[in-house]
Formats: structure tokens, sequence, C-alpha cells
């Protein structure tokens, strides 16, 4: 979700959380079968593939896990599946702009779970294109700040294409284009600068801010699209400022 660096923050801890309780294992597995069919099973020849490996492993999904999925994706052991993407577009409460990015072996089963998440949180589904315009893919490096300052991790992506790099608290994030995540994400472990993980993102370039309600309504139907398996990621354009963010903390 994009924001204030705040809500950047909370996002991130959430994703930390999710991963141990496994919420995530299945979604980052089926990323890594999906990175292999499409680049090859090799990790040092396929970016993807070496990327989503280790975001799982930062997430402590089991190596045996990681390594089954590869081997499926790469066509080494049978049972993996046809896995399509496809993004939704629609609206959510207060106005809120939101991409639904899928991945799924079953179309119809993702466009009923993402319309009824949709329609019983108070979201409806748009034509496509009618949102998308709103956001810009980007690529994002996220990594615990550690020992480094802002300005270390800054001296080592400057050269690399890295746009910006912003706190979020207990890590750092580094934003550029797509196309110069690798050589970002390269630049880190040349530094000797470990980094959690390495992924394109959309980033909204028009925000909608909204009140302590708003900011509930919208967290509510992003949880309810997350719950379901066939949803990777969910991006939005809210806006939800520190003074809105720390009234919902204290509810």
């Amino acid at each position: 979700m994009a924001g204030h660096s705040k809500w950047a923050t909370t996002k991130h801890k959430k994703a930390i959380i999710d991963a141990r309780r496994g919420k995530n294992f299945a979604k980052l597995v089926k990323h890594i079968e999906v990175a292999a069919r499409t680049g090859g099973g090799d990790p040092a020849g396929n970016p993807t593939l070496f990327d989503a490996i280790q975001k799982a492993k930062k997430s402590s999904v089991p190596n045996d896990n990681i390594e089954r999925a590869r081997k499926r994706g790469a066509g080494e052991e049978a049972g993996g599946a046809d896995w399509q993407t496809i993004v939704y577009e629609g609206y959510g409460p207060s106005g809120v702009a939101i991409l639904i990015e899928c991945l799924t072996d079953n179309r119809n089963r993702a466009a009923g779970e993402v319309r009824v998440a949709m329609t019983r949180n108070g979201g409806n589904m748009a034509d496509p294109g009618s949102v998308a315009y709103l956001f810009t893919r980007k690529g994002v490096v996220t990594l615990e700040k550690g020992e480094q300052s802002e300005d270390d991790v800054l001296l080592a992506v400057l050269d690399a294409g890295a746009e910006e790099v912003n706190d979020l608290g207990e890590a750092f994030e580094v934003v550029c284009d797509p196309g110069d995540l690798v050589a970002v994400r390269t630049a880190l472990q040349e530094a000797g600068i470990d980094y959690d993980s390495a992924e394109p993102d959309f980033r909204a370039s028009v925000e909608v801010p909204v009140d302590a309600d708003g900011a509930r309504k919208v967290m509510k139907l992003v949880d309810a699209l997350e719950d379901s398996d066939d949803v990777q990621n969910v991006y939005t354009n809210v806006d939800i400022s520190d003074e809105v963010l720390a009234e919902i903390d204290d509810d």
C-alpha cells in the first residue's frame, strides 16, 4: 500500500507477522514455481527466481518447500499447476483505487473470490484500465536497518539506478525503475548489505487521504482480499496519515 512512511512500516510489520504464521507460505512457494517456469530453474541465471527464493527464506519457508517448488516450476518434478497472472481493478471505500494481482490456476474461482471480497467490504469492480493508469510499476528492495544508516544504503545503490531510499522505521526500502532492480540488489550485496526482498511493485501517482473510519474500512477490504489464496498482491492509493494511524492503533 502506498501512503505515509508510518503506514508503510505497519504494512512491512504485517508482512513479517503473516509470514511467520505461515499465511504467506503458499503464495511465496507459488511465486518460486512460476519464476522457475518462466525463466528456468537455475537461480544464478534467473534473477526473478533468485529473489523469490531469497524472500521465501527470509520469511522462514522450509528449504524443502522451496526446492520442491523450484523443481516443479523447472519441470524436474511432476505436479506443477498452470498458474496465470490476472490483474483486477476496482474502487474501495472513500473512492480509493485498488489493483489486485492474482496468481491462479482457476480464473473463475479467482474472479469470484475477488468480487465477493470487494462487494462485502464496500468496494466495487472497475473496467480494465480505469484504475491502472493511477499506478506506476517500480522495483522495490526492502532491508532491515541493522547497523546501516540511510546514507550507507544510498551510497551503495546510487550508481545502480536507485531513485530514492525511504525510512520505514525498522527497515529501509529502495525504490527504482523495474529494469534496475537486479542492479540495485546486486549493488547492496557487493556492499555487504543484506536485503529481505527485491520485487516489482506498484506505486500510486495520486493518493487519496482518508479519516480513521475510511482507513479502517480500506484496511478491512485489503485483509479480505489478501485472505484469498489466489490473490498475490493488493495495491491501493490510500494515504493514511500518522495521526489517523495513531487513532486506529488506539482501537
